[in-house]
């Protein structure tokens, strides 16, 4: 604690990011107080400037945000808060904050192969705490782990017997059904996609 750098009015900014998709979903600002009830309890705690009152994020709502780590960066005067939502983040009922964008086309899409994994875990999670009527990932999630692990080895079957036909097409097609069934399954089970990429890498590097 004493190493955080509070500005003049004993606060400083915290930067909620989820802990699986790695979508930021909201920043608001801490004091001593709430950061030590954020650490204590397990779940996020802020100050309030206009209120000038500590508030415990989903105290009323029951959409609290349990704590997986905290972070502060090179500066001290900024915290990166790792949390996973049980629920909508923001008091308009998205799952995050910032869905505004300023750009009124195309939103120019990050590189890298694996962007498209990240993309699609963040939409993931976001359908599950925001579950929009009609969706698939929502039907997924409200009927439960049992139904997803059912679909996760049904599309595992499905890729076997596209691989047995030497059917490439389907093979894809097959296995992009499974990845997304997996990242359902790992959004369920709140354990993150760069959690299994650490897996790999660690495997790979030995």
């Amino acid at each position: 604690m004493d190493e955080i750098i509070f500005d003049v009015d004993g606060l400083i900014p915290a930067v909620v990011q989820d802990m699986n998709s790695k979508e930021v979903l909201t920043v608001a600002y801490m004091n001593r107080e709430s950061l030590n009830k954020t650490i204590d309890t397990k779940e996020t705690w802020f100050y309030s400037r206009s209120r000038q009152t500590l508030w415990h994020k989903g105290e009323t709502s029951g959409n609290v945000q349990q704590v997986s780590d905290i972070r502060y960066d090179c500066d001290r005067d900024a915290l990166l808060v790792l949390v996973h939502p049980q629920g909508p983040a923001c008091h308009r009922g998205t799952y995050s904050c910032f869905t505004e964008s300023h750009y009124d086309g195309e939103v120019p899409q990050e590189s890298g192969d694996l962007e498209i994994l990240r993309s699609l875990a963040a939409t993931i999670a976001e359908r599950n705490h925001e579950r929009p009527e009609g969706a698939y990932t929502t039907y997924l999630f409200e009927e439960g782990v049992d139904k997803i692990l059912k679909k996760v080895g049904e599309e595992a079957s499905e890729i076997i017997i596209a691989a047995k036909n030497r059917n490439g097409e389907e093979l894809a097609w097959e296995s992009a059904d499974f990845i997304y069934h997996l990242l359902v399954l790992l959004e369920e089970q709140q354990l993150s996609l760069d959690h299994v990429l650490d897996t790999l890498r660690e495997r790979h590097g030995k």
